[in-house]
């Protein structure tokens, strides 16, 4: 076995209604075999099913706070952005690698530029065919979770329209409107198509929704997005799925407060893009706890982390996308593993107190600097 060369360590999410977890099992032991240290906190895995013992087995070492986990680890990986307390742990020639969608969050960008720790975005990796692939998976889960929820929304215990949304014979099935044709929308089509709703996907991309088209095979409409289709789109929709993405920017926002006076009354919201800040006016953060509210007669979804319901197949998906970069980070260490790969260095956005995501820089009106003048620093 070659010589350690870094102490990885993965504290519990704390996030409410966070059930995820960095690292599974499996992931420590490729981890070990690369001559590398893990850390998990106690009880880390468990809201994904993953014991203490299974993280031992696998060649861990089981730490009970996640002060010992921040003050011990050269790399932090996470799931979702370090909260408050978390951040105040972070430290200078410290690595943290996880989603921080800090565009929407000033509070966090300060904080994580102030710790001046090095911090690298999941949500902004890249790959060759121009997709994200850490962001990806999550994508998959979230798309084809929306149906899923926005049905449950539409029950009228729940303030909804009272409409199943596949309909029964001799009732017509609930319209689902989409706007975005990417992973999320794709995953939110096909859930819902084949619970039986009348799909629509809006999309920019003439290209994208000649894909759709062959996807689905004429069952799933194609409409062009921009502002007048959209509009009428909300008279008919049963169920309206935000689904659109700006790689490491604030979601656009579609849909005003006013247009929703032209919705049907108990129609339901699902905003996939709260995490960006959210594509509707009237999106707020909400949780799996509390995760529906009313606003105008029309019930709002806006869980932050949705793929946190399903945090088994969540964490697994997420892990199997995460591991070769978390592999090429701790053998190469950051600055080299940046080098060599432009799309690793995408996701770098911050370091030594400075912003190096230019997305970032701009949605908070703060000074950018390139990604490759961090690797000198």
């Amino acid at each position: 076995m070659k010589e350690i060369i870094m102490l990885i360590g993965c504290p519990k999410e704390i996030k409410p209604q966070e059930y995820r977890v960095g690292l599974t099992p499996n992931a420590v032991k490729e981890i070990i075999l690369n001559g590398h240290k893990v850390l998990i906190e106690k009880d880390a895995g468990a809201g994904s099913g993953f014991s203490d013992q299974l993280y031992e087995e696998a060649g861990a070492k089981i730490l009970q706070s996640a002060e010992e986990i921040f003050s011990q680890s050269e790399m932090i990986v996470k799931v979702k952005e370090p909260q408050r307390i978390e951040r105040k742990m972070l430290k200078e020639s410290q690595l943290l690698f996880t989603y921080l969608h800090l565009a929407p969050d000033p509070d966090q960008t300060h904080d994580l530029l102030e710790s001046k720790c090095t911090a690298i975005a999941y949500e902004t990796v890249t790959d060759d065919q121009g997709g994200l692939p850490l962001l990806a998976p999550m994508s998959e889960v979230a798309g084809r979770l929306a149906p899923q929820v926005g049905a449950w929304t539409l029950q009228k215990a729940n303030g909804g329209r009272g409409i199943l949304l596949g309909g029964v014979p001799g009732v017509e099935p609930a319209r689902v409107t989409i706007i975005g044709g990417g992973v999320v929308g794709t995953n939110a089509a096909k859930v819902a198509l084949g619970m039986g709703a009348d799909v629509t996907v809006l999309e920019r991309s003439i290209t994208r929704m000649r894909q759709l088209d062959d996807i689905f095979h004429g069952n799933v409409k194609t409409i062009f997005a921009n502002a007048g289709s959209t509009a009428e789109q909300l008279i008919t929709s049963d169920l309206l799925i935000g689904a659109v993405l700006v790689p490491g920017a604030t979601a656009p926002m579609l849909v005003s407060r006013s247009q929703l006076s032209s919705m049907k009354p108990g129609a339901a919201i699902v905003d996939v893009a709260i995490d960006q800040g959210g594509c509707f006016e009237t999106s707020k953060a909400t949780t799996h706890e509390d995760p529906i509210y009313d606003v105008d007669g029309i019930i709002h979804y806006c869980v932050a982390n949705m793929p946190g319901a399903v945090a088994r197949t969540s964490t697994i998906a997420l892990g199997n996308a995460t591991m070769p970069f978390i592999l090429s980070l701790a053998n190469k260490g950051w600055r080299n593993a940046c080098k060599e790969n432009d799309h690793l260095l995408n996701g770098l956005n911050v370091h030594l107190g400075n912003i190096t995501y230019k997305a970032v820089a701009e949605a908070l009106d703060l000074k950018f600097i390139s990604p490759e003048s961090a690797l000198s620093m």
